[in-house]
């Protein structure tokens, strides 16, 4: 008995027509941007009118090209675009050339062994090789760019594994730093599709000092899961003393606009090895939880 073959396809690929549109013969109905096919005709696609197929194609792409790669969980980092290495601090200083600059870079560069933590948490976590069903879990996950992001794509690498690298276009240029995978590096147009890919595998985040982007993507986070909307994952916040300067947490519990259990749904970390231990702990006591109702 031969063995069955499957049914050759019965309409041509994309893919073949593609190609063969590129040997029409010219003519003015040809030449028509009405007569090129939709999926090719970038003019088509950047229009106001196609803006929910944009969203639905950056939501998409990422989503398969992580599945090829077999990631199930990611680690993510948030932080800073502008705490420097520590070896790049001083150069910081000595760029200032005005007393409030100085100032600022002094504190930047007090910040700057966050990069050094990010760093060593990024290959704690790669160091961890974790896999089940032949998926990958805890694969390190930035927004691509420099510092602290820099920092996590670096302790991946250091470890000898891949990292993902969300990059957004913005008005001043940011390329992938150095470290990202190539195949595991995205661009985004929206902000907000950029952060749902943060979090649909993510199974830990840490924080670090930041911007308007860190607090952004910080709060956002923290409001999903007060609302139930993501389930509890360990936050891991970095930098006590930054946060409680520019962020009164015990104010907004004495305002009435939080309550007091919602500060629990984020950790206070100062070492890598404390974050790393936390995130561990999380997911000894699920398995233990699962076991006891199993058993």
């Amino acid at each position: 008995m031969t063995e069955a073959r499957p049914p050759k396809r019965i309409f041509p690929s994309s893919k073949v027509d593609a190609e063969a549109a590129r040997h029409i013969p010219s003519s003015p109905q040809t030449e028509d941007p009405a007569y090129r096919l939709a999926f090719q005709d970038a003019e088509f696609l950047l229009r106001e009118d196609l803006r929910p197929v944009r969203f639905q194609l950056e939501l998409l792409k990422p989503e398969l090209l992580l599945d090829e790669a077999r990631i199930a969980s990611t680690f993510v980092f948030y932080g800073s675009a502008r705490i420097p290495e520590p070896g790049k601090a001083d150069a910081l200083i000595a760029a200032a050339q005005t007393d409030k600059q100085r100032v600022i870079a002094e504190r930047l560069k007090a910040k700057a062994h966050y990069y050094d933590v990010a760093r060593d948490l990024a290959r704690l976590v790669s160091a961890s090789g974790i896999e089940e069903d032949g998926k990958r879990h805890f694969v390190v996950c930035s927004g691509g760019g420099p510092s602290i992001m820099e920092a996590a794509n670096r302790g991946a690498t250091d470890e000898g594994q891949e990292s993902i690298g969300l990059n957004i276009v913005l008005p001043h240029e940011q390329l992938p730093n150095r470290y990202v995978t190539p195949r595991l590096s995205f661009q985004f147009h929206y902000f907000a599709l950029r952060k749902m890919h943060f979090l649909l595998r993510a199974r830990a985040v840490a924080v670090f000092p930041g911007g308007f982007g860190t607090f952004d993507e910080f709060f956002e986070l923290l409001t999903l899961i007060q609302t139930g909307k993501v389930r509890p994952l360990p936050i891991l916040l970095f930098g006590k003393k930054f946060w409680n300067r520019v962020v009164d947490f015990d104010a907004l519990v004495e305002e009435g606009v939080v309550s007091e259990r919602d500060l629990d749904l984020f950790h206070w970390c100062e070492s890598s090895d404390e974050a790393w231990d936390i995130v561990r702990s999380h997911y000894e006591e699920i398995e233990r939880r699962r076991k006891d109702a199993a058993a």
